[in-house]
């Protein structure tokens, strides 16, 4: 990395959200960057997670950068570990890996008004100067770890998923697992298969539906990396795939049809997987297909009638140093306890640092009194100069993380080029063209299943503190087609 400050830039994170950002500023002409990642190693949280199950929950070929396609995926859904190879492969090919400090914590950002840079300080102590500071933190850097009364005394083990030990064997153990997400969902299965005894915490069940997995032959991956063309044409179906389910959370008045007949697959699999009906009830959630992100399993259902598996859904009362107690009153016996309880999007992850703005503005703070609001999911007034990429209000627009990383390329596109048009030091996004934009989406909302439909329960991460959302309203084509129109005096340049 180079030394010399002030810095073009610092991105903070090394995942693939940072990786995709720093490509792009390198082919816009800044050369002199920073990436600071608090990991020994990139790829966020295919870095971070490698719990046993891990694999990818939207198919490989949408999964991936539009610009550097992958021929090798060995399956439609790949597992952790090609994910991790795939980031390591586009970080060593556009020579990004010299950019990047690893173990390197960032604590907070200040905007300086006198010099018009972003002072970053760093766990160190050090400070970095920069031009532009940009977070790529993501939605899930920063752990949930459940405050359970009792745990500390628990006198076995304790895995947290984000956390996993690869030198923990799970044969024969007794073992507890709290959560029912996404996470979950992979892990179960897996623990399954050896434990001695399994038995899952369930607060809110998940809609599941079946994973149209599969190996890509050796021949299909020769013919798409001597006809690219082929392969383009097989990601935009997979593409077509997951707009499909994301489309009706969006146009939920024309389409709620559409997800009523996905929650409809979603009870016949878990119908013909069960026959214990009051299991089967247990499992089926109360809420409407979509109000949190739905998962992909063709084992899920299945595990639970295993004879060595338990589902307990009446809440925990309190770890013991030997096991759990329910709030039923009933006691399991366990040496294991595995915390599947996903991350802390809103309170630690928005925004992951503290980011203090012209004015003295406290990014955190003021997102908290004022709601979460970013324009265009992007930008911030009173935040000259800086962008979070793919990590804040309204920046999700669709399921694929990789498409939402598209949507703001093109946006930083046109944002920078304007920049250097003007020769100015700097930009901000107005106060006004802000408050637009935020007015806008949330008479979109409106239309939307998160709004219309039956969410109450479902104890979604898509929903805010005070009801905001990171979803945006709008399909894909339309976010694409907005972020190639807005317009450009929606900003300040100086």
């Amino acid at each position: 990395m180079t030394a010399q400050q002030p810095l073009d830039a610092v991105i903070v994170g090394a995942g693939f959200a940072g990786i995709g950002s720093a490509i792009q500023l390198k082919q816009m002409g800044f050369q002199n960057l920073a990436i600071v990642e608090r990991e020994d190693d990139l790829g966020g949280v295919w870095h971070v997670n490698h719990y046993p199950g891990l694999a990818v929950d939207l198919p490989s070929p949408t999964y991936s950068f539009w610009f550097e396609p992958n021929p090798n995926w060995s399956r439609m859904y790949a597992p952790g570990a090609e994910i991790k190879q795939y980031a390591e492969h586009v970080a060593d090919k556009y020579d990004i890996r010299r950019h990047i400090r690893f173990n390197s914590e960032v604590d907070s950002a200040r905007w300086d008004e006198d010099d018009k840079l972003w002072q970053v300080t760093l766990a160190s102590g050090e400070t970095l100067s920069a031009r532009f500071l940009l977070t790529a933190t993501g939605f899930m850097s920063q752990p949930s770890t459940p405050d359970i009364p009792g745990i500390s005394e628990f006198a076995g083990t304790i895995i947290h998923t984000t956390d996993w030990d690869d030198s923990y064997d799970p044969r024969g153990r007794r073992i507890a697992i709290v959560g029912t997400g996404a996470t979950a969902v992979q892990l179960i299965p897996e623990l399954a298969e050896t434990a001695a005894d399994l038995t899952v915490y369930q607060r809110t069940p998940i809609h599941v539906v079946p994973k149209q997995d599969f190996a890509i032959p050796p021949v299909v991956q020769r013919l798409f990396e001597r006809i690219p063309l082929t392969q383009r044409i097989f990601r935009w179906l997979t593409d077509m795939q997951s707009t499909l389910v994301f489309l009706p959370a969006v146009k939920y008045r024309m389409l709620r049809p559409l997800a009523t007949a996905t929650a409809k697959i979603s009870a016949a699999q878990r119908f013909f997987a069960i026959r214990d009906r009051e299991l089967r009830r247990k499992l089926a959630p109360d809420y409407d297909f979509g109000c949190k992100r739905p998962t992909y399993s063709n084992e899920y259902y299945q595990t639970f009638t295993r004879p060595h598996v338990h589902l307990q859904t009446t809440g925990i009362e309190r770890v013991e140093s030997d096991g759990i107690v329910a709030a039923d009153g009933t006691k399991t016996e366990i040496d294991t306890l595995v915390l599947a309880t996903g991350f802390d999007l809103w309170e630690s992850n928005m925004p992951a640092i503290e980011i203090i703005g012209r004015e003295g503005r406290n990014l955190g703070k003021w997102w908290r009194s004022e709601g979460f609001q970013a324009y265009q999911g992007m930008t911030v007034p009173h935040f000259p100069n800086y962008v979070g990429v793919a990590a804040g209000p309204f920046a999700n627009s669709g399921l694929s993380f990789f498409n939402m990383i598209r949507y703001q390329t093109v946006h930083m596109e046109r944002l920078f080029g304007e920049l250097r048009r003007r020769n100015a030091s700097s930009f901000e996004v107005s106060e006004d063209a802000n408050n637009r934009f935020r007015e806008r989406m949330d008479v979109l909302q409106r239309n939307t299943l998160l709004h219309l439909g039956n969410c109450a329960g479902s104890r979604s991460y898509y929903f805010g503190p005070n009801g905001e959302t990171v979803l945006r309203p709008c399909t894909p084509r339309e976010v694409l087609a907005e972020q190639s129109s807005f317009p450009l005096t929606d900003y300040v340049f100086d």
